[in-house]
């Protein structure tokens, strides 16, 4: 059984903590508008990069494990949940469709988890080229006017008028995946913790740890949970 590479699950964890506060704080300001809050800066670097982090630590855990399709599937399916639930919040008139999510971080990263076998046997450098050009594409695309129709909108050309909560498409998302898949097929290439004699299992270290394996279901259910419980606050002011 390989052994779990801790710094790995920790910075996983930070991301995915990150993302829970910038949903709540973004539920908080927009969605219920309980508070009127100038976003600091910290706040916006989240928001922006907070994911392409998070696709950066998963192209990475991409080179050190296996079943990355079966594994990709599932959270695939895990972003049509998503989807579902923003649908029906805003069916039931909790929002409008600016909440929906078509595209979002699991779908994306999804897609790229099922994609991997394809780039799986390419040397670290034509990995990391090929990331740098994907994610040059997606810079480009997003600087191009929107069409009017829907179809490339999963690879970085929406249309015009749209709105969504959670967008990443796969331009350039994909590229920062391969970017670090680069990284993982260099910086750990012998596929062990380069911070062996750290005390993992303590503190701080052992609760960001527990959160970075348990970044799927806790991004599952901290939405619904903040968003149930603001709700209720809405209601009763």
């Amino acid at each position: 059984m390989k052994q779990r590479i801790w710094e790995l699950d920790v910075f996983r964890g930070i991301c995915i903590l990150g993302m829970v506060a910038v949903h709540f704080v973004y539920d908080l300001v927009e969605l219920y508008g309980l508070v009127s809050w100038q976003y600091p800066p910290a706040f916006t670097f989240v928001k922006q990069w907070g994911g392409v982090l998070f696709l950066l630590l998963s192209g990475i855990c991409a080179t050190l494990g296996s079943r990355s399709v079966r594994r990709g599937l599932i959270v695939f399916l895990c972003g049509m949940l998503c989807s579902a639930v923003t649908f029906g919040m805003y069916r039931l008139g909790m929002s409008d469709k600016s909440i929906l999510i078509y595209f979002g971080v699991l779908h994306c990263l999804g897609v790229c988890m099922i994609l991997w076998p394809l780039f799986r046997k390419m040397p670290w450098w034509l990995l990391g080229l090929l990331g740098i050009a994907l994610t040059a594409l997606g810079f480009y695309l997003g600087s191009l006017s929107r069409p009017d129709w829907p179809w490339l909108m999963p690879l970085g050309l929406p249309w015009k008028g749209f709105a969504t909560s959670d967008y990443f498409p796969l331009l350039p998302n994909l590229g920062f995946f391969l970017l670090g898949a680069a990284v993982g097929r260099t910086v750990y290439r012998r596929q062990v913790s380069l911070l062996p004699g750290a005390k993992a299992d303590r503190g701080v270290l052992r609760f960001l740890g527990f959160c970075g394996r348990q970044s799927l279901p806790i991004y599952l259910l901290h939405q619904p949970l903040l968003s149930g419980i603001l709700y209720l606050v809405m209601l009763l002011k």
